[in-house]
């Protein structure tokens, strides 16, 4: 039985039932399997995050509009 199929029957399955206690489980399977992009990133780029929320948490920040003049050039 190729994926697609196996999709397909999970699906029909789904819809048939009534149990939210059920379908509670199933979301709860979804949502926990759901793939966080951090665990992904680069070591520089994590660094790199970290640094900007400490400057934006110690109010280091330069206002969108000055950025966009300084680099629509």
């Amino acid at each position: 039985m190729d994926i697609q199929t196996k999709k397909t029957s999970l699906v029909k399955h789904l819809l048939d039932k009534n149990d939210e206690s059920l379908i509670q489980q199933i979301k709860d399977v979804f949502e926990h399997n759901e793939k966080d992009f951090w665990n992904d990133l680069p070591e520089n780029v994590k660094a790199g995050i970290e640094r900007s929320r400490k400057q934006a948490e110690s109010g280091v920040l330069t206002p969108h509009d000055e950025v966009m003049k300084k680099y629509a050039k």
